[in-house]
């Protein structure tokens, strides 16, 4: 299984790293990482060399702004950027992004319009901001929420998501005794042991293997 994650900021790449270093080292997974944003910009310290010194299998960097482009400009620079990557380098099972940046939502518009399924960490957050409006937009692009408290459930479920589809990740994962999981296997609480994930939209429903469980629906971990 492939899988794509998005990072623009320091911010969002130390919540995804421990996950991404998880997946980097099972076999069952290529993990793929889409660097862009303020990674790659010198003023903000050039923090992909911070992503490199991983020596992750496979990083691709992608500048997607220069002379401070509005954000619309980098939105549509990005999308681009990110189509030609998934399109012409690596046909991903699954998108992950995480919060509220624009980076996230040019990556969720392009998953979600080549039937890709995209992964959506930490949505249904308030800030008050244009960000907020990104956030709620990712998620609406987006076929599975992991969020990090019952109120970000919530408001998913406000904006019309299905509940099938939206797991806390802190209650439901986070507690999780991976060291132990190969004594005391825990089935996977996104596709509920089936090792199938159930995407219902409107007129159809989509089937895809869950990237999270083995075969038989059980949580993989070292």
């Amino acid at each position: 299984k492939k899988i794509v994650f998005i990072t623009g900021t320091r911010a969002d790449y130390g919540k995804i790293k421990s996950l991404i270093d998880e997946l980097e080292g099972d076999p069952k997974y290529e993990v793929y990482i889409f660097v862009t944003g303020m990674h790659l910009q010198k003023k903000y310290g050039y923090t992909y060399e911070e992503i490199a010194s991983k020596n992750y299998s496979n990083l691709y960097t992608f500048i997607n702004t220069k002379n401070e482009s509005s954000m619309d400009i980098t939105l549509a620079s990005t999308i681009d950027g990110f189509s030609n990557y998934i399109k012409n380098v690596v046909n991903p099972d699954l998108i992950v992004v995480h919060g509220d940046r624009l980076e996230s939502l040019a990556c969720a518009i392009v998953g979600s319009f080549n039937n890709i399924l995209v992964a959506h960490i930490e949505g249904g957050e308030l800030s008050g901001t244009i960000d907020e409006s990104i956030r709620h937009s990712i998620s609406k692009l987006s076929h599975v929420h992991f969020v990090t408290s019952d109120k970000a459930k919530k408001r998913l479920l406000q904006l019309g998501e299905n509940s099938k589809n939206i797991e806390n990740v802190y209650v439901e994962l986070y507690s999780y005794n991976y060291i132990d999981c190969q004594n005391n296997r825990k089935v996977c609480p996104i596709c509920k042991g089936t090792s199938v994930m159930i995407i219902e939209t409107d007129v159809s429903k989509i089937y895809k293997t869950c990237p999270f469980s083995d075969n038989k629906g059980f949580l993989t971990c070292d």
